[in-house]
């Protein structure tokens, strides 16, 4: 590491680690470990490991996550850009591992972006239940809802609010909230030595005083009985235990849960000893923080009488998988396709007026989206349709719903209707299988075909090379795969491939 630490940082984890500083102190002369985590959305653990050409040891935390060999560009294989695997620092695995989503779950991740921990919370859902993944940062949210739509998430929001506003929206409605909290990031020092650079002496107490009020916004989010993970990767008391020993203080109906872990968790400092730290001396990742605090089940006195499911008008919905009378109203079939409920990616900006949209009329752009999904899928996802002027997204809540809220997508961009027809988005082929499209084809990562594809170039394809369903023409739009994992669209017409991959996407 070329950066010097600050003497005051030195000092003070002296003082913390006492005759361990030595040990912890020579990690900085070594190279941060790299990992990657298998995008089960698409593809399977085990298949994965039979088709990566990386040499992969298991993160003992994360039964996705694997280590990757110093030098290894993960990032440069058409697999990354299918969407097979996140690039992912290994400690940054575990606060999700954690919180233990379940299919079917409302999840809020609260400080989300650029997508890492969202990702694998989506992987975790299966396509069931609900992601509402969310930053404070404009820009951010770009990074955030690229990789969302990268992964093929069908059933999540993105949000660019404050944890206030958040929580005044949804009231005790989360199952599960992580909070990955902003943080002076000490335990990234050997990684990204920017973070050295920024740091001061009164940095975390900085930090400290805003996560106490982010914790807060997340607890009234938190429906009874919920389970809250907070994470840091610094390793400053005040913003750690700390703020977690001041939290629980203030907040009687929380209690601390035994992190548990692999034997890889040191425990918390003080009088939170079932909090979890990862420490760079003692496992291969960088320093991370972390607790988990689960609600009671009990309502305050203001709480009784309110139910935010009933207002929204979505209880059923939610648990039962079933389509809203708003998504049948959209013609045609109404089912769930491989990979669950439809409701979560993210696209094309929906900037369009109400006006464009009343101009066309809804209906009409109903009914080219029916016939375009009819056409080209046979089937149509469940959610609720949203639309922005020509825009469509399929969202999991209604769209009421997100009313007053900066939201950046409100669900799975499907498309848009140009001219009466409907062009689809490429966060709709991303999230699909094969065997959900009527024409699809696959493209060999060995032969050069997948990069040329995902360059943006166009190919000569024979007929006899796509994949059609009985009754399907050949000609038309094509869910191009990358040994057989969806990757963007393209449109076939007498042997000739057209390219739909977007050019902002691709491959250089």
């Amino acid at each position: 590491m070329a950066a010097q630490l600050p003497g005051s940082f030195t000092q003070r984890m002296k003082e913390l680690l006492g005759t361990e500083y030595e040990q912890f102190a020579e990690t900085y002369k070594e190279t941060p470990y790299g990992g990657i985590r298998a995008n089960t959305l698409k593809i399977s653990v085990k298949d994965l490991l039979a088709l990566a050409p990386l040499e992969l040891e298991p993160i003992p935390w994360c039964p996705t996550g694997f280590y990757t060999e110093e030098g290894a560009r993960p990032g440069k294989h058409p697999y990354y850009h299918a969407g097979l695997y996140y690039i992912q620092e290994p400690s940054a695995m575990a606060p999700v591992e954690l919180l233990d989503v379940q299919p079917g779950d409302r999840v809020l991740d609260l400080c989300a972006a650029p997508g890492g921990k969202s990702t694998q919370i989506a992987a975790k859902l299966q396509g069931e239940g609900l992601l509402v993944s969310n930053d404070l940062h404009p820009e951010r949210t770009k990074a955030l809802a690229k990789n969302l739509e990268l992964y093929g998430v069908r059933n999540g929001i993105v949000l660019n609010e404050s944890p206030e506003r958040i929580a005044a929206a949804f009231p005790g409605f989360f199952d599960r909230i992580l909070i990955d909290a902003p943080c002076s990031g000490e335990g990234m020092f050997r990684k990204d030595e920017d973070m050295v650079k920024q740091w001061e002496p009164g940095t975390p107490e900085k930090y400290a005083a805003m996560q106490r009020d982010i914790l807060v916004s997340a607890a009234a989010a938190l429906k009874p009985g919920g389970t809250l993970v907070y994470s840091t990767c610094t390793f400053a008391v005040e913003e750690n235990e700390g703020t977690i020993a001041g939290f629980l203080a203030a907040h009687p109906r929380f209690s601390p849960v035994p992190a548990g872990g692999t034997g890889s968790f040191a425990p918390g400092f003080g009088e939170l000893p079932e909090t979890a730290r990862l420490w760079p001396h003692k496992v291969k990742g960088e320093g991370h923080f972390m607790a988990v605090l689960r609600h009671d089940g009990s309502l305050a006195p203001e709480e009784e009488g309110g139910n935010r499911d009933i207002a929204l008008g979505i209880a059923a919905r939610n648990k039962s998988g079933k389509a809203s009378p708003s998504a049948k109203a959209a013609g045609g079939k109404t089912e769930r396709g491989r990979g669950g409920k439809g409701g979560r990616a993210f696209g094309k900006s929906g900037n369009g007026s109400g006006r464009e949209q009343q101009s066309i009329g809804e209906e009409a752009l109903l009914a080219a989206y029916a016939d375009f999904f009819k056409e080209q899928l046979g089937w149509q996802p469940a959610g609720y349709p949203v639309w922005f002027g020509e825009h469509l997204y399929i969202s999991p809540l209604p769209k009421e719903a997100l009313d007053g809220l900066k939201t950046i997508r409100p669900g799975w961009y499907v498309g848009h209707v140009r001219n009466g027809r409907f062009i689809p988005g490429h966060p709709l082929a991303t999230a699909l299988h094969p065997d959900e499209s009527c024409r699809s084809l696959s493209l060999s990562s060995s032969s050069g075909e997948a990069v040329s594809y995902l360059k943006g170039e166009t190919l000569s394809i024979p007929a006899e090379r796509l994949s059609v369903k009985s009754g399907s023409a050949l000609k038309g739009y094509v869910l191009v795969c990358i040994d057989g994992y969806s990757a963007g669209w393209a449109k076939w017409q007498d042997g000739m491939l057209k390219n739909e991959y977007p050019a902002g996407w691709r491959w250089t």
